[in-house]
């Protein structure tokens, strides 16, 4: 893996030479390729830089073997067939012709020499490597091989190794659901739905088009096609996946939402199933929630040493708020959840409102809201102060009414747990002056604020180091003498992170504990600018200096950080 990415990169210093490309578009494209997997030709191509007929002159100098034009050629069905799908797909070859025992292959990267061998090993042929346009040839490995009913056989073939088991899936309907009870459609649901769990991903995306079905996993944040199963199962899949999560699968118009409870070896695994009608069908969004993989260790998050004592002392204490703040999929849940697994014990009675109850806890008392029927937040936090409560946790403060019963329930000899959706730390006690909470509830009630992100940490096994421009370290405020002292990493891409360059996350946090000085200040009505240069100079670390702690241990890249925090 390591070769090729050296050679691409050789190949954009080349590109840049003869002009074909600025040093710009490069960096542009090697920033896309990262998120890709793909090599640095078939992204300029994509991205319409350059030519593709350039790209295979200049690879066909570099690699010293000859170039072909595919559009020329039609493979006969028996040449095809005799290198297998799935290989062809993998690999990115195409057979194109036999001539006695010499088989001409076109291949995206001639210089793999293990991949010859296995060509030359299944064949049973000399094989004769041409290079031709990744782009095209990638289009015409589709063509030949309908591509994707080889990575629907690949998925089916790995399933049957899998011990699945739906629970509580109901008796299927009989008529028109017959199509989704099909073996291929029930193995290749299961397939993805295990694939992703393997490959630890948060939600699995199943998208139709006018003439294709895209699947793709979020991994790390970040979105990653994984297949394209064939178009005619459209209504098939989506039948399938209703009939497990319990939906209506005759009402198409309406989006709808359910839950799939599934058995993976010993793990059980649950699945938020939400579907939403589109101009082309139903999309289809499973988030995955993964007992198994959910951390409750707060040590373990990388909270810098201050900002965990801080922190510590607060969800410690028997009464006020600690709020939790930041942006969907921060990972504001996954905090709250590992504070109350520190505090949860036999002399305590925890209460929890959720909107929805992504992960059971034992001790935990959980409700879910259900906005429908009048179980609100508010409602929710009513009924728990006649439930002799020690800790509430509420899954979100959205409005006054919920804000006033928490902040009452924080004075009142209770510990108050809940996320906002706000920028930072400072600016959260802003926002709920604006909601309408009296300055002096917040001054007095509110203990502790964290704000958070998640970045991608840079995967250790191709990471190494690099160097960034000037301007690119002045973007993010940080100037020639502190870069000289960080040593800044960026993964290369491999198969253990997908071709990504990342694998696995780390929290970047912002904690902001209310001293007796923020909270005067609070009263007076200080503005956010001035509550955070206080709490900075207390000691706090903003989610930017915490990103540029992390920088400097290695665990994550520029990039990450300058995409996540503001300066």
């Amino acid at each position: 893996m390591a070769t090729a990415a050296t050679s691409t990169e050789r190949l954009g210093d080349l590109l840049v030479r003869e002009g074909l490309i600025t040093r710009e578009q490069l960096q542009q494209a090697l920033e896309q390729q990262r998120g890709s997997g793909m090599r640095l030709g078939y992204t300029l191509v994509k991205l319409g830089m350059v030519q593709e007929i350039e790209i295979t002159k200049m690879l066909a100098r570099q690699y010293r073997v000859p170039a072909v034009d595919l559009s020329r050629f039609e493979v006969e069905s028996k040449i095809v067939k005799l290198v297998p799908a799935d290989v062809a797909v993998k690999h990115t070859v195409l057979p194109l012709k036999r001539e006695g025992r010499t088989l001409t292959v076109a291949m995206a990267d001639p210089t793999n020499v293990s991949v010859l061998d296995d060509l030359k090993f299944i064949t049973r042929c000399d094989v004769f490597p041409v290079i031709a346009g990744e782009y095209t040839l990638r289009t015409a490995i589709e063509r030949y091989y309908e591509q994707t009913d080889a990575q629907l056989q690949n998925i089916l073939k790995d399933i049957e190794e899998e011990d699945l088991e739906v629970i509580e899936e109901e008796e299927e309907d009989e008529g028109p659901t017959l199509v989704a009870d099909d073996a291929p459609v029930v193995k290749l649901i299961n397939g993805i739905m295990t694939d992703a769990v393997r490959r630890g991903a948060s939600d699995i995306h199943i998208e139709p088009f006018e003439k294709e079905i895209r699947v793709r996993y979020r991994i790390d944040g970040a979105l990653q096609e994984v297949m394209k199963p064939p178009v005619k199962l459209k209504a098939a899949l989506t039948s399938r996946v209703k009939i497990m999560s319990n939906l209506n699968i005759a009402e198409r118009r309406v989006p709808q939402d359910g839950r799939i409870k599934m058995k993976m070896g010993q793990r059980v695994i649950d699945f938020r199933v939400s579907t939403l009608p589109v101009i082309f069908g139903e999309k289809i969004v499973l988030r995955i929630l993964d007992k198994g993989n959910l951390t409750l260790d707060l040590t373990k998050f990388g909270f810098e040493p201050k900002a965990e004592q801080d922190l510590m002392r607060a969800i410690l204490n028997p009464y006020g708020m600690v709020l939790v703040t930041g942006p969907t999929g921060s990972g504001k849940t996954t905090t709250l959840y590992s504070a109350l697994s520190r505090i949860n014990t036999m002399e305590v009675n925890i209460m929890t409102a959720e909107d929805p109850v992504e992960y059971n806890i034992h001790g935990i008392n959980q409700v879910l809201v259900r906005t429908e029927i009048g179980m609100t937040f508010a409602a929710a936090l009513r009924a728990f102060l006649r439930q002799d409560p020690n800790i509430i946790m509420v899954g979100e403060i959205r409005d006054l009414e919920t804000g006033s019963i928490a902040i009452k329930a924080a004075l009142t000899g209770h510990l108050v747990l809940s996320t906002l959706h706000t920028n930072d730390a400072p600016s959260t006690i802003t926002r709920m002056i604006d909601m309408g909470i009296e300055p002096f509830n917040v001054a007095s009630a509110v203990n502790l604020i964290v704000a958070q992100r998640l970045v991608r940490r840079v995967c250790s096994s191709c990471k190494h180091e690099t160097e960034y421009s000037e301007e690119e370290l002045s973007a993010l405020g940080i100037s020639q003498d502190e870069a000289a002292d960080i040593t800044f990493q960026r993964g290369e891409g491999c198969d253990a992170c997908g071709g990504t360059g990342y694998k696995g996350r780390q929290g970047l946090y912002e904690v902001m504990a209310l001293s007796p000085e923020l909270r005067r200040m609070i009263l007076r009505g200080a503005s956010t600018a001035e509550l955070q240069e206080q709490a900075v100079e207390e000691g706090m670390l903003t989610l930017r200096m915490d990103g540029l702690m992390k920088l400097r241990k290695g665990v994550t890249s520029l990039e990450e950080i300058g995409k996540e925090t503001a300066g």
